[in-house]
C-alpha cells in the first residue's frame, strides 16, 4: 500500500555525518550554498532531512513507465525551480510542513517493498535536492540483486555535471523541457539561463543513456531505459513550445522520444501574469501538434485537452491522482 502524507514533528537532522554535500550545498544550478545539515533550508525549501509526500504505484505516467503495474514513485518535497504553474504546488513550495521525513535507513526499506510489489520502475520526482539518499538508497538496491529500472523524474533544471554521477544509477531519464524562451523562463522562475542549463543536462542523458527503448505506445512493454523529453504547453506561449520542438529536433533529431502535455492549470502565483492565468485553448495545443507531426519526431505521446482537474494531483488525499490515467 502506498505511504500517504501524515504529520510530521520536526525533528533534529540526521544525516549530516553520510552525507557531506548538504554542509554547503551545490546539488542544483541555484548552488545556494546553505548549510541544510544545520536545519536551515535551501532554495529548494529543504533541509538535509529527506522529506517525502508519497510513496508507492502511480497509474497516470507515460504508459512507456506506467505499463499494467504502475511506476514505483517517489514524490519529495521540495524544489529548486520554483515555477509559477507548478501543478505539485502542494509539495514543491510548503517547505517543511508537507510530507513526512524518512531516515536513509526507511527510504531503503520503503523502495525495497515498493520494488517487490510488481511496479515496473521506481520513479524519483523532483530529485536533485535529495540525490545523496537517493543515491546511497540505489546503491544498496543493486547489490541486493535489484533489477527493475531506476526513472530520474526531473525539471530538466539539473546540474550538467552531475548528469554523469547520476546515469551511473538511472537507467532511465524523464526531464521536462520547460522553456526555449529565456525571458519566460526569467518570468516563470526567475533564471533566464535554463534553456541552455536544460540543454547541457539533455546532452549528457542522451549521451549516456540513449533514446528511450522500448517506446511502446500501449505501454505493454515497459521501458527499460533512455530518455524521454517532457514538454508542457503553456496558454500564450505557443511560440516558446515551438522554439523547444525545433531546438530538440536541431539537436538531438526526429528520433527523441517526446511527451507533449496538454495539462496546464493556472495556479494562484499566475493570477498577475496575463495569459498564464487562463487554461490552454484547443487552438494553441493543435498549433503545437501540427509542428511535432511537420518536424517528423517519430515517438511522441499527446494528450486530449482536457479542462477538468484530472491531471491536478492533491497530495493530501490517501490517494493524489484521481482520474490521470493517459
Amino acid at each position: 500500500a502506498a505511504r500517504s502524507p501524515q504529520p510530521a514533528a520536526r525533528s533534529p537532522p540526521r544525516t549530516s555525518p553520510m552525507f557531506p554535500e548538504y554542509r554547503h550545498c551545490q546539488l542544483c544550478p541555484r548552488r545556494c550554498g546553505v548549510d541544510r545539515t544545520a536545519g536551515r533550508t535551501g532554495v529548494c525549501g529543504m533541509t538535509a532531512d529527506c522529506r517525502v509526500s508519497y510513496i508507492g504505484a502511480h497509474h497516470g505516467e507515460e504508459p512507456a513507465f506506467s505499463g499494467s503495474h504502475g511506476s514505483g514513485t517517489v514524490f519529495f518535497c521540495g524544489c529548486p525551480s520554483h515555477c509559477l504553474f507548478c501543478q505539485n504546488i502542494q509539495i514543491s513550495a510548503a517547505g517543511t510542513t508537507e510530507g513526512f521525513v524518512v531516515t536513509p535507513e526507511e527510504l531503503l526499506a520503503e523502495l525495497r517493498r515498493l520494488a517487490a510489489s510488481g511496479v515496473h520502475n521506481l520513479n524519483f520526482v523532483s530529485p536533485d535536492h535529495f540525490w545523496p539518499h537517493i543515491r546511497q538508497a540505489c546503491r544498496q538496491l543493486r547489490a541486493e540483486g535489484a533489477t527493475l529500472p531506476f526513472l530520474y523524474n526531473c525539471s530538466g533544471y539539473q546540474l550538467p555535471g552531475l548528469i554523469p554521477e547520476v546515469a551511473e544509477l538511472m537507467e532511465i531519464f524523464l526531464p521536462d523541457f520547460k522553456f526555449a524562451d529565456s525571458a519566460l523562463a526569467k518570468l516563470c522562475m526567475g533564471d533566464a539561463a535554463y534553456p541552455e542549463i536544460a540543454l547541457a543536462a539533455l546532452r549528457r542523458m542522451v549521451s549516456a543513456r540513449g533514446f528511450l527503448t522500448p517506446f511502446d505506445p500501449t505501454g505493454r512493454q515497459p521501458a527499460r531505459g533512455g530518455v524521454l523529453v517532457r514538454h508542457l504547453v503553456l496558454p500564450g506561449q505557443v511560440e516558446n513550445s515551438l522554439q523547444t520542438l525545433e531546438l530538440l529536433h536541431r539537436e538531438f533529431g526526429p528520433g527523441l522520444p517526446l511527451s507533449v502535455m496538454s495539462q496546464y492549470r493556472p495556479m494562484p502565483a499566475c493570477a498577475g501574469q496575463g495569459a498564464l492565468a487562463r487554461g490552454l485553448s484547443h487552438g494553441e495545443y493543435e498549433a503545437v501538434r501540427e509542428r511535432v507531426a511537420d518536424l517528423g519526431f517519430e515517438h511522441v505521446y499527446t494528450q486530449e485537452l482536457d479542462e477538468g482537474s484530472g491531471f491536478l494531483p492533491d497530495f493530501r488525499a490517501e490517494q493524489p491522482f484521481p482520474g490521470n490515467r493517459r
